[in-house]
């Protein structure tokens, strides 16, 4: 296959098996959205979902995280993992949200990612699920199954995401990140699938993997 047949089928399977692509992080604005991707870093979704609700509880705005003592927000959230620095950059995002930008979450990259605890993955998440623009916010997941799948020889995120947005639509780019997301958690895992075991791998992948059992039954 071409690396846009590749593309296209992996599109057309992922749509099959998920035309609908919940956000998998609660949330109920872009503020707590930003909040629950800042605290999933290191951290897996279930466990943000878990701990959330408590925050949301007394801060679910930026101006009650900002008063919020930086050691009560270390306390809810100490089982997502790397409390202090998460602690912090809660905290300092959410005045900087008051002091530089009227109360609001950004809306453009620049700013998204000049707030403490904000790199490009993160900013993507907000931008793609909060604001609709067009984004491919690559995790370990993506990252991972792009490599699989030959979409991508990248080896960092940032090759990835540059590769799979050159590779896909634009305007598939926010449902396709979870759909990936979705696969690479329930069929396409790290230890589960070694790369020609999965629906998609062995579609993609299946030819090297009649090379190698036609040497098997040779020998």
């Amino acid at each position: 296959m071409t690396k846009k047949e590749r593309a296209n089928f992996v599109m057309q399977t992922l749509e099959r098996l998920y035309p609908e692509t919940p956000i998998p992080l609660k949330h109920r604005d872009a503020f707590t959205l930003l909040v629950a991707v800042v605290l999933s870093a290191q951290c897996t979704d279930k466990r943000v979902n878990e701990v959330t609700p408590a925050l949301f509880a007394l801060a679910d705005t930026p101006e009650k995280m900002a008063a919020l003592p930086r050691e009560r927000v270390e306390e809810i959230i100490r089982p997502c993992g790397l409390a202090p620095r998460k602690s912090a950059a809660l905290v300092n995002l959410s005045k900087a949200i008051l002091e530089k930008h009227g109360g609001r979450v950004p809306d453009n990259f620049e700013d998204l990612e000049s707030l403490d605890g904000v790199g490009h993955k993160t900013a993507s998440v907000v931008m793609s699920q909060a604001f609709g623009v067009p984004a491919f916010p690559v995790d370990t997941h993506i990252h991972r199954l792009a490599a699989r799948w030959k979409l991508s020889a990248g080896k960092n995120v940032v090759q990835t995401e540059k590769d799979l947005k050159a590779a896909f639509p634009q305007e598939r780019w926010n449902k396709l990140h979870l759909q990936i997301i979705f696969y690479g958690r329930e069929h396409c895992t790290a230890r589960g699938c070694d790369g020609h075991s999965c629906e998609i791998c062995r579609a993609l992948n299946g030819e090297k993997s009649s090379t190698r059992s036609r040497k098997k039954t040779s020998a």
